[in-house]
């Protein structure tokens, strides 16, 4: 990368991320600058309907250090859904903890031989930096004279100022926020009283100073969709003509008269207030367009098209779900650890949607032991899940008293954590080759968080409330960590370590062969593939203590022999010969001298 002709001889400084920052400066930059990754804060980056789509990256210069400003900076993102209503910026929070934004110069690029998405912006201020997604914003002017106005993002939607509906120009800015029909659906499916609203336009945000008021109506045309359901029926060239003449009549009245049989209703927000627009008449178009005229100024507009007008239809709260629904996702948590990794487990907030999709994705790199999902939770950008342990086993973060592990969700981020599972007592779950635990989560809203000494804090313990979820663990044992036999069994019995032994001598052929020797039920086998998975020892394992714990439990019953004739009958008499001289030798370790 090169600087500016009148600097002097650039100098580029690679901050140590797995995400690769460039800073384009003048040379002494990179001996001033230190720049570390803070993902710890992308909770608190985002606000609103801003989603995050990079790192946090937190840019700081020495004490006592000068540093000529402007400074180019280079951000690498990755937006996974990009559309014409959202757009990147470069989102910066200082010292003070005032968050700017700067509309990035280029987004695309190549730096440091990468090419790639890159956000690059020209900054007079370090802090913490992340690219966030956001609702485009026009600005626009309104003259005397009046404008008509078609947004870039969308230009179905149309804004038509009169000349005078302002007593002097004034500054504008608008949005859209579009409404996926299978929220509406969704919405729908949950109450009945919603039953006959059909479709909904998008949400339109306009702000006008507050300074000026409307002067004269404002006329907005927004697209509604007709009634999906809606019979099609073939008119005739003379009954077109009629029919067009009496739907617009019927769309022309008030929504309250009960001679319509398909209505438009428009609600508009101010103060966060929704309230029904009775005054506004909104007439229908072609092409499933809608157009209604506003003589007072609001911060929200929606029109919603309903097959009859319901006698008692909460339209505003209607609204709000809607409003609330467009920034939740419906997120399944999942537990699952790598064969090779036993003591290390995936924790991931994945979209019920996909999921199928991301778990094939895991299956490739290498997650294929037992799996464990939560039921749908519902998260917003910038949530987060709180994971504590109870039982047998905790995280070796916790252990050493660290916070608690937590992922944060982000919707076009990967939301994964890995935990390096411990066990508290190593001698608890004797009667199992596993120890066992529980994974607790918490949900925490983005709304309870705060800064507080430099880092994310809930603002009050008791808004913790109730794990939205819990799933069970289990952690294998080690030889070395399992009781002697003398202390587990009595000294005739068999010992957890001697089947651990002799489940590792075992093929999984043997293993099916044994379960025939042994008499154990066919709904026993099929547990035991359920609880162990695909790992032969384990199998073999689960099926010896299931066979063990079935014997009477009588003092001098001789266990190891009844095991060693059933290896024999399997094939594998050299097994049941040492299993003799192993059971032989601990008996007599553990007999009193």
């Amino acid at each position: 990368m090169r600087g500016h002709d009148d600097s002097p001889p650039p100098g580029m400084f690679q901050p140590p991320a797995p995400d690769t920052w460039f800073i384009r400066a003048s040379t002494h930059v990179a001996e001033v600058l230190r720049c570390e990754v803070a993902d710890a804060f992308s909770c608190l980056m985002v606000t609103g309907s801003e989603e995050l789509v990079s790192r946090v990256i937190r840019v700081k210069v020495q004490d006592g250090a000068n540093l000529h400003f402007p400074v180019t900076v280079a951000v690498p993102f990755c937006a996974r859904y990009r559309s014409n209503y959202r757009d990147v910026a470069v989102k910066i929070v200082d010292e003070e903890r005032r968050a700017s934004y700067v509309t990035p110069v280029t987004t695309e690029g190549a730096y440091g031989g990468q090419r790639g998405s890159f956000a690059e912006v020209r900054v007079y201020s370090l802090g913490l930096f992340a690219v966030v997604s956001c609702l485009k914003r026009e600005n626009y002017t309104v003259p005397r004279r009046g404008l008509s106005l078609k947004l870039p993002m969308d230009p179905r939607v149309v804004l038509s100022y009169l000349p005078g509906s302002f007593s002097a120009p004034v500054m504008a800015q608008t949005m859209i926020q579009p409404i996926d029909a299978v929220l509406l659906a969704a919405i729908r499916s949950r109450s009945d009283a919603y039953h006959s609203v059909v479709s909904t336009s998008p949400l339109l945000y306009l702000v006008h100073p507050t300074s000026q008021s409307l002067r004269r109506p404002l006329s907005v045309t927004l697209p509604c969709p007709p009634n999906p359901e809606k019979r099609r029926v073939t008119w005739g060239q003379g009954d077109a003509a009629e029919h067009h003449y009496i739907s617009s009549v019927i769309a022309s009245q008030p929504w309250d008269q009960p001679a319509s049989t398909e209505l438009l209703i428009a609600l508009g927000s101010r103060d966060k207030q929704w309230s029904v627009l009775e005054k506004v008449t909104v007439r229908n178009q072609q092409n499933g367009l809608v157009s209604f005229e506003l003589t007072e100024s609001f911060d929200r507009v929606l029109v919603l098209r309903l097959l009859s007008p319901p006698p008692l239809c909460p339209f505003t709260s209607l609204v709000e779900e809607l409003e609330e629904s467009v920034c939740c996702h419906m997120v399944t948590v999942v537990l699952q650890r790598r064969s090779d990794q036993p003591h290390a487990i995936l924790v991931a907030a994945l979209p019920s949607r996909d999921l199928s999709w991301e778990q094939n994705k895991l299956r490739a790199q290498g997650y294929s032991g037992l799996l464990e999902t939560s039921s749908e939770i519902c998260m917003c950008e910038g949530d987060q899940l709180l994971l504590r342990f109870s039982g047998n086993i905790t995280s070796t973060g916790t252990q050493k008293n660290q916070s608690d592990e937590r992922i944060t969700f982000h919707t076009q981020r990967k939301n994964q954590l890995l935990v390096c599972l411990t066990e508290i007592d190593p001698f608890g779950n004797h009667s199992s080759p596993h120890y066992k635990g529980t994974a607790m989560f918490y949900k925490v809203a983005r709304g309870h968080l705060e800064w507080r000494s430099d880092k994310p804090a809930l603002k009050d313990p008791k808004l913790l409330g109730e794990p939205v979820c819990k799933l069970s663990l289990t952690l294998p044992k080690s030889s070395d960590k399992l009781p002697s036999s003398s202390y587990a069994h009595p000294p005739d019995s068999l010992s957890d370590s001697l089947l651990l032994w002799l489940s590792g001598e075992l093929s999984e052929e043997e293993v099916a062969l044994l379960v025939l020797s042994l008499r154990l039920r066919r709904s026993a086998a099929q547990l035991v593939k359920l609880r162990a998975g695909n790992s032969p020892s384990t199998q073999a394992f689960h099926v010896l203590t299931m066979w063990r714990r079935g014997l009477p439990a009588a003092p001098h019953q001789p266990k190891a022999s009844q095991l060693a004739h059933c290896l024999a009958k399997s094939g594998r008499p050299d097994l049941a010969r040492e299993l003799m001289l192993r059971q032989a030798a601990a008996t007599e370790q553990g007999s009193p001298k």
